[in-house]
């Protein structure tokens, strides 16, 4: 059976990704349903886990953010994160159609851990993860 995710899309992720991953069957909250707009980068990232969601994130401070709250702030124990880091935002959802098998794959692998925890990052020309 394949898993099934919830994310939530950083005010900055075009909304196209959103349908990308809606049609892959999973369940988007889109930054205005969760967020006000200009919201720092903590509160969406809380936004996110108290939803039990993964975000969603084009912004580039967000990877340092995800591991500095990830590991050290119990809080944010939990923050899966998506970065799409790419030179023009409008690929973003055709490489998360190319990515979303990738990051189905790693999200059942890590909902059998104890600290559940996706981390995948997509640039133009590599797609990773890190476990």
């Amino acid at each position: 059976m394949k898993p099934s995710l919830k994310v939530f899309l950083d005010e900055g992720v075009p909304v196209s990704v959103g349908g990308e991953f809606e049609r892959a069957g999973h369940e988007v909250i889109y930054f205005v349903e969760g967020a006000k707009p200009g919201s720092s980068d903590d509160i969406v990232a809380l936004t996110a886990q108290e939803n039990d969601a993964v975000l969603v994130a084009c912004d580039g401070d967000m990877k340092a953010r995800a591991k500095r709250l990830g590991i050290g702030n119990a809080r944010f124990r939990h923050l899966s994160l998506i970065r799409i880091s790419l030179k023009n935002k409008v690929n973003s959802r055709s490489r998360i159609a190319q990515a979303m098998s990738l990051i189905e794959h790693e999200w059942e692998i890590s909902s059998k851990k104890v600290a559940r925890k996706l981390f995948v990052e997509i640039s133009d020309s590599v797609i990773k993860t890190n476990r």
